[in-house]
């Protein structure tokens, strides 16, 4: 299979289920924004090491996730879907995450700066990438139907994302930065 086709080259896309869209059109917004989020996902994982390992295998579930959340988006409404869909399971999962990992943090008392370790900072940058998906997905719906189950999804992966930055920085021995406004 060759890598480009060359179908592009108008400034058009193809979605699943036929048709063509321009490729500044809302649906691809979303889910190119959720595939620069998973991408950043992939870049955060590979910074992980140590006892920080533990976020690896949710991580990489998650990049699967994505790629059906990415999936679903690029599927016009009225077409058969390519793959299964996420769903409240799914949701259900990162919230089991968030409660796992929180458990072994001190409580969030004030805003902290997105940063710390270089993997926690990493995850700081894919939740705030996430939270654009997020964005981007609920725009479309008012161009296009979305499957509710995908905007809960990215709603609850930005939070697992923060916790997991938490997570990351205090496993790795890194201070949070509080926000003081002066």
């Amino acid at each position: 299979m060759k890598i480009y086709t060359r179908t592009g080259d108008s400034g058009t896309t193809g979605l699943f289920g036929g048709g063509r869209v321009d490729k500044h059109h809302p649906r691809l917004e979303a889910y190119g924004t959720v595939d620069e989020a998973n991408s950043a996902i992939g870049v955060a994982a590979s910074l992980l090491d140590g006892e920080i390992e533990a976020l690896r295998r949710p991580l990489q579930e998650i990049q699967r996730d994505l790629f059906v959340v990415g999936a679903d988006l690029a599927t016009p409404p009225g077409s058969k879907p390519v793959v299964p869909r996420v769903g409240p399971g799914h949701v259900s999962r990162l919230e089991e995450w968030i409660d796992e990992f929180e458990r072994d943090l001190p409580p969030l008392e004030h805003f902290i700066l997105p940063g710390g370790s270089t993997g926690g900072a990493a995850l700081h940058l894919a939740r705030t990438i996430c939270r654009r998906a997020e964005r981007a997905t609920v725009a479309l719906t008012g161009e296009d139907s979305v499957d509710t189950n995908v905007i809960v999804y990215l709603n609850r992966l930005s939070d697992f994302l923060f916790i997991a930055a938490r997570w990351t920085n205090f496993r790795g021995g890194t201070a949070e930065i509080a926000w003081k406004p002066e």
